[in-house]
Parts: structure tokens; sequence; C-alpha cells
């Protein structure tokens, strides 16, 4: 696999789709952004002038040739030898540096406040992305020379990706090649039966490979905008195996994609479905507990759970494994989080409710954007100007198929982050009950990723001091996001940070990282010990799927996974 795929797919994985307050930007933030930027340049005119001049000089010694401007050697745009030996594209690398550094010296001197300036720097790094000189066949010496290798060809192949894009993708740059992967042949290929059938959702019980299995059982709860396969994507790197060949008796819930009509499917119904999925769990395996694995928004619905069981007084939670998962989230903890708005949100909310759902391709044309240089500019260069393929990746295949969002589900999202509800100790009210974590006493396994944009792994940290749970375990893996998940035993490069002295983690994250060491290996193993330690007794492995209630209906990984909406 050449340099340039590998890239492309390590960027593209580490900003998966995901929910989080940023379902809640409208556009009219964009806009309020942007106007922020045009008040503060109107304030004071003579600040505008010095900064004008200084650019002004910079492309005068760049027509001279006296700059001595230069990209950043970690810049991959600019790794081409062109940039530093050709005139031409020296100087139009300098004209696209100078305006870089004219727009940074400039926001640095304007008056704004943490949040406005994460505003000004998001809105103005996007413009600037967008300008890349390397986004234009004239302005792109290794497109150029593609065109000339292939004799032409590679320019015929990218306007045709570009036409596929237009026709089959809704306009959107392809990030992903999805001819390679078929569900139930080459990924998602672990034995099972979906054992119970709701309109919300599926219950995939998996085939033990064992002789021996552990009494207490283990659900996952998936995203509510991802399927559930990510759990399973190939052998190699999947949870769900590396649960059954360690023992674990393992179900995993599959959320059926919502159509306009099932737009009123809330919080409430989420996890009144995990619940039922639960009860089917202990049911089939004769178990009073199961553990409860979840990740992304999947975590924040497992954690209402969690609540809500401990409001009823249930007994049925085992244990709780949250992974990149936010529960306590702060506005500056992404620059793109600065954009949201009261007034946005509330934009956002009403557009929901009248479509019913956010499409799929809504959502991952709008999270594209909130990161244009990874995920559409890096694209438009491989596909269209290089006349490249995307590359064949598993994640980014799971990645692209992505579900709609129901209306409902997105204003309970949004009023979690507004009320910061999981903060709270019975002071908002949702899915029946009192949202109070400190009454929820179960064993915690938290895992944050190093590198993660979307979740990122300090406000994973915030979570460890939420709950009342007196055994609580964090584990900071490497890489973001999904990629922290998936990071199994077969990954060289595998390592995770762990705290040196076991007994009660510290009140912040900045504090734990003073007592941590750095292990070897992937974080899977040491999970799947805490887990088997919390997972009972060992028995013989049941023979069938489901039980006489709970029939094996169709095999895994089920019909929701392939439903068209």
């Amino acid at each position: 696999m050449a340099k340039s795929e590998v890239r492309l797919e390590n960027e593209a994985a580490q900003s998966t789709n995901a929910l989080g307050p940023l379902i809640g930007v409208a556009r009219e933030d964009f806009v309020s952004a942007v106007a922020l930027l045009l008040r503060e340049t109107a304030s004071d005119p003579s600040r505008f002038i010095r900064h004008s001049t200084a650019m002004a000089q910079d492309m005068v010694k760049i027509m001279t040739g006296k700059s001595d401007l230069a990209p950043d050697p970690k810049d991959k745009r600019f790794m081409d030898p062109a940039w530093a030996y050709n005139p031409f594209f020296r100087a139009g690398a300098q004209y696209y540096l100078a305006v870089q550094k004219g727009m940074k010296n400039w926001l640095e001197e304007l008056e704004l406040d943490e949040l406005e300036r994460n505003r000004a720097n998001f809105i103005a790094n996007i413009i600037l992305d967008g300008l890349a000189p390397t986004n234009t066949l004239i302005g792109n010496p290794t497109a150029q020379k593609r065109v000339i290798d292939s004799g032409g060809l590679s320019l015929i192949k990218g306007l045709q990706n570009a036409y596929n894009d237009i026709v089959h993708n809704k306009g959107m740059v392809s990030q992903v090649d999805k001819r390679p992967f078929k569900l139930g042949e080459n990924i998602a290929t672990s034995k099972g039966a979906v054992v119970l059938r709701t309109e919300m959702m599926e219950l995939i019980h998996y085939a033990p490979t064992t002789d021996e299995v552990y009494a207490i059982p283990q659900l996952t709860i998936p995203p509510q905008i991802n399927k559930m396969y990510i759990n399973d994507l190939s052998p190699d790197k999947s949870v769900v195996k590396w649960q059954v060949d360690n023992g674990i008796q393992t179900f995993v819930i599959s959320w059926r994609n919502p159509s306009k009509d099932q737009g009123v499917w809330g919080m409430a119904d989420y996890v009144d479905s995990c619940a039922q999925a639960m009860e089917a769990v202990a049911a089939i395996t004769g178990s009073k507990k199961v553990n409860v694995s979840a990740g992304c928004s999947g975590g924040q619905t497992a954690a209402m759970l969690a609540s809500k069981l401990a409001a009823d007084g249930s007994d049925l939670l085992g244990t709780l494994t949250l992974m990149v998962c936010v529960l306590h989230p702060k506005a500056t903890d992404i620059e793109a989080g600065s954009l949201v708005s009261e007034n946005g949100m509330q934009l956002a909310r009403q557009r929901a409710m009248k479509a019913g759902v956010i499409k799929a391709d809504d959502l991952a044309r709008g999270f594209a954007w909130l990161r244009p240089n990874d995920l559409v500019w890096n694209y438009v260069i491989n596909n269209y100007l290089l006349g490249a393929d995307p590359p064949a990746f598993d994640v980014l295949f799971w990645n692209a198929d992505a579900t709609n969002l129901s209306a409902s589900l997105m204003g309970d999202f949004l009023t979690i982050y507004e009320t910061l509800a999981f903060t709270k100790q019975g002071e908002v009210e949702m899915a029946g009950h009192k949202v109070d974590l400190s009454k929820v006493t179960a064993d915690l396994f938290i895992l944050g990723g190093v590198t993660d944009h979307i979740t990122p792994w300090k406000a994973t940290y915030r979570s460890t001091q939420l709950f009342g749970s007196k055994d609580v375990t964090y584990v900071l893996s490497q890489s973001g996001h999904m990629q922290a998940i998936l990071n199994p035993p077969t990954n060289p490069k595998a390592k995770y940070f762990v705290q040196k002295k076991k007994g009660k983690l510290p009140a912040t994250a900045d504090a734990w990282l003073k007592g941590v060491e750095e292990v070897k290996g992937s974080w899977w193993p040491m999970w799947m010990e805490w887990v088997q330690a919390r997972s009972g007794d060992k028995k013989p492995a049941p023979e069938s799927l489901g039980n006489d209630v709970f029939k094996p209906l169709e095999p895994a990984p089920g019909l929701y996974v392939v439903e068209e909406v």
C-alpha cells in the first residue's frame, strides 16, 4: 500500500462521525463567527491598515525573490521537491504562507475571550485550508507530474471520480472504496444470531468459541449514528471475537436506522430498549447481572441507563465500560465546540423536528466540513487531482455506512449538553427519572484516546469523578477515537497509559498524568482480565444460541445493518 493511502487512512480514521454538541451547530453559527471577525476588524481601522501593510511587505519580498517564508517540514501538502526548487511553485507556497502568517498575527491581536478566540481560529483555519494552492491542479506539482506521467489518464480518472461522487455520493468526495467489502463475508463475520427483534433494535447473541464461559454475560451498546459492526470489523481487530475467544458470553445491540416517522424516538425509548435487551440477556444466560460496555454516544446512553436502573432500585447492572465518551463536556474541549450557541442549538432542533430525522448524509457532510483538510481537501487531491481511488479501509467503510439521527434523540443529546445533566445530582429529568450518576456504584472501566479530536481524553477523564463507584479504572490508549478502541494485540505499535499505583484516581486529568506508566502492547488483555475478574465463575458453554423464549432468528449481523431507509 502506498504511503499516501496509509496517510489518508490514518487521518480520516481519527475523525469518524460521532454524536456530540456539534450536531447542534446551525449555519447561523458559522455566519455569526464570520461576523465576529468582520466586526473586530472594523472596530480598529488602524490595526487593519497595519496588518495589511505587513502583508504587502511580505508580498513584495516574494515578488523580488527575497522572502524566507517556507512551509513547515511536517506539512504533508508541501512535500514535493518542486515547492523548494521551482520558482513558480515556491512563490505560490510563499503567497499562501504570507496570508496564513498575516491571518495568524491579526487574530492574535484581536481582543477576544477564550471562546471567541477559539471560534475565530476555527473559522480562519477552514478558510485557509480552502485557499491552499495544493487544492488546485495549477497549484499542485504532484498532480501535474501525474498528468504527464499517465499521458492524461489521471485527469480523465479524476473527472470520472468527481462525476461518480456527484451522481452517487450526493456531491461529497468519497473517503473510501466500498467495493471490496461485503457484510457477513469479509466484514462482520463472527458467528451469531439475532435472538430478539423490536421496532427499534435487534439483539445479537454471538456463538461461544470456548468450552467454558463466564457466568455473567456482557452487552455492548453501540452509538446511534453508526452501525454495530464496528465491534466486529475483521477477525484481527474484532472486539466481539476477542470477547468470545476469552470466554465472555457476548451480546450486541443493533440499532435500527430511523425513518422520518420514527423521528419521535428519544433517549427514553433508547434506554427502555437497552433495559429490555439486558433482561433478555439475563434470561438467556440465567445470570442475575449483565456487564455493559459502550462507546461514544452509546456511552452516554449507557450512563443514562445506569442512572435509570439505580433510580429504579435494579441490581441488574454488573460492570460498566465506557470508551471514548464524554459525560462532562466543556465548550473549550475542541475548537469546533466554540461554534455551538444557544440560538444555534434551538434552530438546529427546530429544523430537525420539522424533518423528523437528520439524514446520515447531512451528518457526514457537516462533520467533514468541520475538519476540511483531513476529510475533504485530502480526498479532492487524491481522488480528483491525482486520479487515484480512495483507500479501501474497513474503519472508513463502517464510517461511511452511517445512519439517520432521530430528531427527538438529537434534542435529548443537546439537552444533556446544555444542562450538563450527568454532572448534576437529581436536578435534570430525562428517561423517566432524575439523572444522578452518584447513585451508580458499578465497577467502572473508562477509556480515552491520546490524539482523540472528537472526545478529547482529558474530557473523557472527567467521567471518573461523576459516579458513586469505588472501583474506577482509567486507561489512555494511543491514537484517536475509534482507533483508540480498535487497538488489538496484533498492532505492533500498540501502547497505553495507566496509573502506577492502585487506588482512588486523582480529581483531574493533569494530576493523573503525573502518576502514569507507559505499557507496551494493547490494552485489550488488561481490559479482558478486568472483565473476567468481574464475570463470575466458569460454566459449560451453551450448545445453542438464545433459548426457548428468545429463539434464534437471522444469523449475525442481522437485518437492521443492511436495511435501507
